[in-house]
């Protein structure tokens, strides 16, 4: 299973646990599945697509500000936000 497959499968699960629900109490996990290098451009993470900022950013920032950097790693990574199974 490669980074992307991966990091896709992380998110299905947080939306299906409803974590990206912004109505949800529950914390917003991170994306990271411990592939921790840069792309040789150091333009974002090899393994979460999260960039050095977003990466920083992480561990103040609250879980709108977490769904909005999920967002764009998925985005970035060319993933489809996660609909849960209930919506589909």
């Amino acid at each position: 299973m490669n980074a992307i497959d991966l990091l896709a499968a992380k998110a299905k699960d947080a939306s299906a646990t409803g974590h990206f629900d912004p109505q949800s109490t529950e914390p917003v996990p991170s994306p990271c599945i411990s592939v921790c290098r840069m792309t040789p451009d150091r333009s974002h993470c090899e393994g979460c697509f999260r960039t050095l900022d977003e990466i920083r950013a992480w561990s103040r920032a609250d879980a709108p500000q977490r769904r909005a950097i999920w967002a764009q790693l998925l985005q970035r990574a060319g993933i489809a936000w996660p609909v849960p199974e209930t919506e589909a």
